[in-house]
């Protein structure tokens, strides 16, 4: 999520843009490129991280389609790349609805652009730090039906939300709104990554203006407070039901894809509030 404004400044390092980077894709700046450089130099398997994180993004969507989730929020949504949320979840349930929110305009601009499956796509602007705001939108409330199952994604968000910013609130506003049956899908970069990356990359993307807040095992999992993690449970990224494939780029052990993951559940017992 862009920090300090939603315009357009190609000289100044951006979120999305630092992710593009890592997965090799092509919209990014020099700005961008100097700031990944000097990321990769403290951490050279955060290619992998990406990668990785990507991987287990298609891996939820495709597991939770399979279980009948048929909506799909997916909340700093980044550029588009491969494994686009409407085009897993598509190859499962063709008429999938997915709701698309940044407030990076050129995030919007692309993601705008791709090409329409057949479900239902929507981009809205929004602002992960205003929860409300984006459940009460117009275009948000017409394409997905809160009394029905809606998988919330916050897919390598939320450690760009300090605790000043009240993290907890902000999940707690989304779980309100959802019905039981609904999921929450999130990774998460943690402290409990080796202490050099931890030290070295925070301060670099302080420095770009882009404050980083990598939290431990037990505070990522106090934010699925109210969802039942399935199995199998908070892991590495790679460790989240993975294929063959999820594992090659991590032979030294999964704890360097540098992010813990989990898909929590809103228990059947819960019930919305009147």
């Amino acid at each position: 999520m862009e920090r300090d404004s939603s315009g357009f400044d190609p000289h100044t390092p951006n979120v999305a843009r630092l992710y593009d980077y890592f997965l090799g894709g092509k919209d990014h700046f020099p700005a961008d490129r100097e700031a990944a450089e000097r990321i990769l130099r403290v951490a050279p398997e955060i290619r992998a991280a990406a990668r990785a994180n990507r991987a287990f993004l298609g891996r939820a969507v495709r597991r939770l389609a399979e279980a009948g989730v048929t909506q799909f929020l997916d909340l700093g949504t980044g550029l588009p790349a491969w494994n686009n949320v409407h085009e897993v979840a598509a190859k499962v349930t063709p008429h999938a609805r997915v709701v698309y929110v940044d407030r990076d305009p050129v995030v919007l601009v692309h993601a705008r652009a791709m090409p329409p499956g057949p479900g239902t796509t929507t981009v809205v602007e929004g602002d992960l730090r205003k929860p409300e705001a984006i459940l009460r939108d117009p275009d948000v409330m017409r394409a997905l039906d809160f009394g029905r199952p809606v998988a919330v994604l916050l897919v390598a968000v939320m450690h760009y939300v300090t605790e000043s910013e009240r993290p907890d609130e902000i999940v707690a506003a989304l779980r309100e709104a959802l019905a039981p049956g609904s999921y929450l899908v999130m990774s998460h970069g943690t402290s409990d990554a080796r202490a050099a990356f931890v030290r070295q990359s925070t301060h670099i993307y302080q420095r770009a203006s882009l404050p980083l807040t990598l939290r431990g095992r037990d505070r990522i999992m106090e934010l699925f407070e109210g969802f039942e993690l399935v199995d199998p449970g908070l892991v590495w990224l790679p460790e989240w039901r993975p294929e063959q494939a999820d594992l090659i780029d991590f032979p030294g052990g999964p704890e360097s894809s540098l992010a813990l993951c989990g898909v929590g559940r809103l228990g059947a017992g819960r019930r919305r509030p009147t």
